[in-house]
């Protein structure tokens, strides 16, 4: 067996990705600080055809060194817009008919495993903080909470490990 030479992988162009169909997800990053996971979560957004990420609060934008050292160059592929503030951003979304979902651990959320996309939907998914998570006030504006099932004694994952697993799993049920 042969590993593919990257001229083998049919790689779309930036001006074919931004023509190709996305699925009907947008991405939040409610005040993420780390560069390296912001770059890191641009560049799943492209593996998956996301539509667009929305950067909140403190979150950094492009161009910035260090997301352009994760994001490969995935911030000029896949669209993206700032609000100061994320309830704004939510609120804006709202208007548009976005399902809104935070992916956080709170009472009664449901876990993603159990979740069911409906195709007819738009789908708005918030990622936290790295530390504090999603802000309260975001979890009590948001349709929905989601859970990643763990099942070790952290009961943690990196923001952008966590971006991959659910990113991946509405990209699959698409």
């Amino acid at each position: 067996m042969r590993k593919l030479k990257n001229s083998e992988l049919n790689r779309k162009t930036i001006e074919e990705f931004k023509k190709s169909k996305k699925i009907p997800v947008v991405v939040i990053l409610d005040n993420v600080r780390s560069q390296n996971n912001i770059g890191s979560i641009f560049r799943t957004s492209d593996a998956f055809l996301i539509k667009k990420i929305f950067l909140c609060g403190i979150t950094a934008k492009p161009p910035h060194k260090d997301i352009q050292k994760t994001a490969l160059g995935s911030t000029k592929s896949v669209d993206w817009e700032y609000f100061k503030n994320t309830k704004e951003c939510i609120e804006f979304l709202k208007e548009k008919n976005y399902t809104i979902i935070s992916v956080e651990q709170v009472e009664n959320s449901k876990n993603l495993i159990d979740f069911k996309m409906e195709k007819d939907k738009k789908y708005a998914i918030i990622f936290g903080h790295e530390v504090k998570g999603v802000s309260q006030e975001v979890v009590n504006l948001s349709d929905f909470h989601i859970e990643i099932p763990q099942k070790g004694t952290k009961h943690s994952l990196n923001i952008s490990v966590s971006a991959g697993i659910v990113l991946w799993d509405f990209f699959k049920n698409y």
